[in-house]
């Protein structure tokens, strides 16, 4: 296990580095919020989906995700990338023109690795939800994993989602929601307060897991596999995953202020220092 937590950390310590990378060749696009989920993300791909080799649209005998939040792209291309969707060189032509990584992930490019396009906030759940049913319709046992943001739900269509997923039974689906507290204009309590998530969920009939460590692998892997335990009970599960925006580089962490903001070459070269070469550069 401990091989295993020091691969993962290692993984994600790579990760970062293509994040602010990649924002900064270009001078755009969200480090924030791809900083904050980059252990989740690793921990999914590399322990914790059952994907099979190669890549196709239709996903069946596997299990699928859905990016709700796609403005974190680079953490997902990063990922995709490294988990052996794409050459990791590709890496290189973030949100350049012609790229097949753009800004907020498309599938008219027919980049490996995703299935739904993104950006548009508010309806990576309801994706979710019909592919898990199509999953229960083709007697396929694998889950659909959701990752979307706290900010996110704001918008009402996810809960017309989180109603429906009840009323249905769909017992497949994680969604797990990435709870940072921080949107594009300031905290989620300061812009329109979401409450008491969990009470939320659980009052529409969801099971819920709490994740207070969003950015501590072992605590990602404890918490995932308890939800991963409770599929198949006739209820929908949702992941409240405690994230720090920007983690892992100091002077990101704690506001709202780099959810979209890319590092000028000083804040490269100081957030690169606190995320040492692992894996290998692209």
């Amino acid at each position: 296990m401990t091989q295993q937590i020091s691969y993962l950390e290692d993984f994600t310590t790579q990760v970062r580095r293509d994040i602010l990378r990649m924002v900064h060749a270009v001078n755009s696009g969200h480090p924030g919020g791809s900083l904050g989920c980059a252990e989740f993300l690793v921990t999914l791909y590399q322990q914790l989906m059952k994907r099979k080799e190669g890549f196709d649209m239709n996903g069946t005998q596997e299990d699928l995700f859905f990016l709700s939040n796609g403005h974190i792209s680079p953490v997902f291309y990063s990922v995709l990338a490294r988990s052996g969707y794409f050459p990791i060189s590709e890496l290189a032509s973030f949100r350049r023109l012609n790229s097949r990584l753009q800004g907020h992930p498309t599938t008219h490019e027919g980049l490996e690795g995703i299935r739904m396009a993104s950006g548009s906030l508010g309806q990576g759940l309801s994706v979710g939800i019909g592919a898990a049913q199509a999953k229960k319709l083709n007697n396929d046992s694998h889950l659909v994993y959701v990752l979307t943001g706290d900010g996110e739900l704001q918008e009402g269509q996810n809960w017309e989602a989180i109603m429906y997923a009840s009323a249905k039974k769909v017992d497949n689906l994680i969604a797990v929601v990435d709870y940072n507290g921080q949107q594009i204009d300031g905290s989620t309590k300061e812009v329109l307060s979401l409450g008491n998530l969990k009470a939320k969920f659980e009052a529409f009939d969801w099971e819920v897991v709490e994740i207070k460590e969003g950015n501590s692998i072992e605590a990602i892997l404890a918490g995932m596999h308890e939800a991963k335990a409770k599929a198949g009970n006739n209820k929908p599960i949702c992941v409240l995953l405690h994230t720090m925006m920007g983690n892992g580089v100091d002077f990101m962490m704690h506001t709202h202020a780099w959810h979209g903001k890319a590092p000028n070459d000083e804040q490269l070269a100081n957030a690169l220092a606190q995320n040492p070469e692992t894996l290998g550069d692209y």
